[in-house]
């Protein structure tokens, strides 16, 4: 099985999180599945969001494609620590 993990510090977790689960179709469509969305207990503007991946190259073009930049700024990611794919 394949995993992606990626790590974002937000200027907001409540925004940042309504436009997330507002992609939740967009997400399954490429092929990535939710399991866990984890917040850092000292500073819950930093989370990790665990995903099971169908397809590989599906699922990276998706999160490599521009308008998921602009979503990702427009929902307030101030930065991305890390992008991990794993199996």
């Amino acid at each position: 099985m394949l995993y992606l993990m990626a790590r974002h510090e937000l200027a907001d977790f409540d925004r940042w999180n309504r436009l997330f689960r507002s992609h939740a179709g967009a997400q399954r469509k490429a092929g990535l599945h939710l399991v866990y969305l984890l917040r850092e207990v000292g500073d819950p503007n930093k989370v990790i969001a665990l995903f099971t991946v169908d397809d590989l190259e599906k699922a990276q073009a998706f999160t490599g494609a521009p308008g998921a930049r602009q979503a990702a700024e427009q929902a307030g990611v101030i930065s991305v620590g890390m992008t991990y794919w794993s199996d």
